[in-house]
């Protein structure tokens, strides 16, 4: 894990609502330091978590498959999980519910401290890395995301990619934008706390937008995609480190 220093931050929308969702509000956030694990927590990590427990609960690898019936992602659904060659990919295919109970295990991500984390220090920046723009100025994509509408390889990425790919924000966070979306604890609004829970940075299948720092979307907390993931967040107390869930 990696040491976020506190500070306070514009949240929310920092440029204009261009699609309207209205879901994201600037407001002025003061936020504790903390600490959060550099990458989306990985097939080998995931792994490591079952087999400290009684009853083994594995994630559900027919993901591939259901998210996306015309395509043959057969061997994805076979070996994404289990071979070796993806153990440092970040893991797929858990619902909300059995992301918390790895991170009860460790600890607890909030949406807040996700935002301010993958803004890596940067004011009114509209990715992790700043922006404007998705490539950098040598013609190389960012992030891992789907750049043209139907294109999922343009960035060379079909699918995932391993969790310390490209380069770490301002605070040594790797893929706060794209690759996998990440659940946080958070409710995407008050009349639906057990239902629909906030996944924010975008993933390989999505578009640019998904993955601003500002941008909220959410996903119901009984479903599991091949698309979204996780990491975790613990409370720093000075030089003392806590475990226990933030509520």
């Amino acid at each position: 894990m990696t040491l976020v220093p506190g500070g306070a931050f514009i949240m929310g929308k920092s440029d204009d609502d261009l699609a309207n969702v209205e879901d994201a509000p600037t407001k002025t956030v003061t936020v504790r330091s903390f600490y959060m694990d550099e990458t989306e927590i990985t097939n080998s990590k995931r792994q490591d978590f079952i087999r400290t427990e009684e009853v083994k609960v594995y994630p559900d690898t027919t993901v591939w498959i259901k998210d996306f019936a015309y395509s043959y992602n057969e061997p994805m659904h076979n070996d994404y999980f289990w071979h070796k060659a993806y153990g440092e990919y970040p893991v797929v295919g858990v619902t909300w519910s059995q992301a918390k109970a790895f991170c009860e295990w460790r600890t607890l991500n909030k949406n807040t401290e996700w935002e301010y984390a993958a803004r890596g220090g940067l004011e009114s920046a509209t990715f992790p890395w700043g922006g404007p723009y998705t490539k950098s100025d040598r013609g190389c994509f960012l992030a891992n995301f789907k750049p043209n509408r139907g294109d999922y390889a343009a960035d060379q990425a079909l699918y995932t990619v391993e969790a310390k790919s490209y380069e770490a924000n301002g605070f040594n966070l790797y893929n706060m934008a794209g690759n996998v979306s990440e659940w946080t604890d958070s409710a995407y609004d008050p009349n639906s706390y057990e239902f629909r829970k906030v996944v924010r940075g975008g993933s390989w299948k999505d578009v640019s937008y998904f993955l601003q720092v500002s941008t909220r979307a959410f996903e119901y907390s009984d479903s599991a995609r091949s698309y979204i993931g996780f990491r975790t967040v613990q409370d720093y107390m000075g030089t003392q480190t806590t475990g226990n869930s933030k509520k």
